[in-house]
């Protein structure tokens, strides 16, 4: 088992930034390729970025390209995603997730893929 604890969500004006972090317990956190996804009122859950196990790797969903900036420490067994130039639409419950059994090099993109998540930190931002 994994668990996950996200963290650094809260209210921000358009424009601002915030860094959201989920810590990871449990396992070997650098087993794990990780992401983030998240879901808005009456919104299905949409993919947002994703890293792999080596680091090297990420991927972003195209609303949050050049915005958003996923990384990890496998150190601390802490991913996290630094979001700027928030705008209104990135209002939304940001989850993190664990994939586990896959490559170094692999990345996650959809739900399915993921084993373990967070529950879950609010973001909301404000016009």
């Amino acid at each position: 088992q994994v668990q996950l604890v996200e963290s650094g969500g809260g209210l921000v004006q358009a424009g601002g930034s915030l860094r959201l972090s989920c810590a990871a317990s449990g396992r070997t956190f650098s087993n794990y390729a990780m992401g983030w996804f998240r879901q808005a009122p009456g919104k299905e859950r949409e993919f947002v970025a994703a890293i792999s196990r080596s680091v090297s790797i990420t991927r972003y969903a195209d609303s949050v390209r050049g915005r958003f900036t996923i990384s990890r420490d496998n150190a601390k067994s802490t991913v996290y995603l630094q979001m700027s130039s928030l705008k209104p639409e990135d209002t939304a419950i940001y989850y993190c997730a664990a994939s586990a059994g896959r490559g170094p090099t692999y990345i996650a993109a959809q739900s399915y893929e993921y084993n373990y998540w967070g529950q879950g930190t609010q973001v909301t931002v404000s016009s």
